[in-house]
């Protein structure tokens, strides 16, 4: 099977390495537009993966066989509809289904019409709204754009006035807002694999989102995650397919817009119980990094039967019981800013230890140099056979990788880390 993956971050580099260890051979894999670490792995295409009919064009002319996409701004481009248009088989849904990630209040609407649990929420198109909502709900506040905003678009805060500073850039750029209540609880990400009818679970995962330690400072796109989750309680993935998962492909479908892809489900685990907080039209970052390192299942195999409406026919994946984190190298100043086109050094010596794998996200080569190119530089994964000896691994690995300025949080996976040396 030959195989397109778009995007360029640490999430392809994980999906990459996923096909390529459950048997995908790496000359059958290309990449667009791929990074620093992902070109020393398979070929990686220059062309943009937001431009529908260039994808769809270069994926017929090299006759592949399934494409993968990646980040959520090529759905919602309209790339997959392209490819499907060239009969291309392709994991990730229509433009229209994309608006499930795009649009915050559609999400809203399906949940309410499939019956889906969570949370009340009040759109606001002006800072007037926003303020009242806001006097509604009370505080903590939780204030969301309606709309794509790269990890960053929400805010939970106490303080009125930040939140309202935080919705009112999004409402000048004619983005509308979602000011929820706030739920209290431990968060879960759960990704299924659906075909457009029925759906395929894959092992849940917990991540950071706040910058630093304790979850302290500004939400970022993720600054690590660990998987599986031993605080669970039993039947929970099940209850998630029955309540969210299931309801919610069937009602996309009965909208006219099957879901073919990976729908990811963010949820709040509350006294209450489970709670959808939002959905997502593709992998998480970096979720994905320990689930698929995980996965003992062929992975293409999964992948191509979901977008090609087989997925009856898939065996449920198989996942290791080892255990995984990572832990996400920052540049300078990120999320607010970045400082790119700074050297890193120690990957050798950080690799060389055999629980280590290292996704890139924002790298580039440069001669011999790897240099950082934004903000969330690398994924630091371990595997281990427990969270005590995975942390030990990670940390250990991370303090070897040299970059300026950048930072990372030291408590992922503290709260279930066993204290257990054997």
């Amino acid at each position: 099977m030959k195989i397109l993956v778009l995007g360029s971050g640490a999430r392809e580099h994980a999906i990459i390495r996923a096909l390529i260890r459950t048997g995908t051979a790496p000359q059958n894999i290309s990449c667009a537009p791929g990074n620093g670490g992902i070109s020393q792995e398979v070929s990686v295409i220059s062309l943009n993966p937001n431009d529908p009919e260039t994808v769809a064009s270069w994926a017929k002319e090299h006759l592949i066989d399934l494409v993968i996409i990646g980040p959520e701004a090529p759905l919602v481009a309209g790339v997959s509809d392209a490819l499907r248009k060239e009969n291309i088989a392709v994991f990730g849904p229509s433009q229209k289904a994309a608006a499930l990630e795009g649009s915050k209040s559609f999400a809203k609407e399906v949940m309410a019409a499939a019956d889906v649990p969570t949370g009340m929420a009040k759109e606001c198109s002006n800072i007037s709204e926003v303020e009242h909502a806001l006097n509604d709900f009370g505080a903590p506040y939780v204030v969301k754009a309606d709309g794509l905003a790269a990890g960053k678009g929400v805010i939970v805060t106490s303080d009125k006035q930040a939140a309202l500073n935080h919705a009112k850039p999004f409402l000048d750029q004619g983005m509308g807002i979602l000011v929820e209540e706030f739920l209290e609880g431990e968060e879960v990400s759960l990704f299924f694999l659906s075909d457009g009818a029925s759906v395929l679970p894959l092992s849940p995962a917990q991540d950071f989102k706040r910058a630093y330690d304790n979850d302290e400072g500004p939400n970022t796109g993720g600054m690590g995650a660990y998987s599986p989750l031993p605080w669970l309680p039993e039947g929970f993935v099940q209850e998630v397919q029955d309540r969210v998962a299931l309801p919610t492909i069937r009602e996309l479908a009965k909208l006219g817009m099957p879901f073919l892809g990976l729908l990811y489900c963010g949820l709040i685990v509350t006294k209450k119980g489970i709670r959808v907080i939002e959905f997502n039209a593709r992998f998480g970052d970096p979720e994905t990094q320990v689930v698929l390192i995980r996965l003992l299942s062929p992975l293409a195999s999964l992948l191509h039967k979901a977008a090609t409406g087989q997925l009856t026919t898939a065996i449920e994946p198989e996942f290791s019981k080892d255990v995984a984190i990572t832990v996400v190298l920052a540049s300078e100043g990120y999320p607010v800013s970045s400082a790119p086109n700074r050297p890193i050094t120690g990957l050798a010596e950080a690799l060389q230890d055999e629980h280590i794998e290292i996704a890139h996200a924002a790298t580039k080569q440069e001669g011999v140099d790897l240099v950082a190119t934004g903000g969330r530089v690398l994924s630091v994964v371990s595997i281990a056979k427990n969270f005590h000896h995975a942390r030990k691994h990670a940390y250990k690995a991370i303090e070897q990788i040299k970059l300026e300025g950048s930072h990372y949080r030291k408590d992922i996976a503290a709260k279930v880390d066993e204290g257990k040396d054997d």
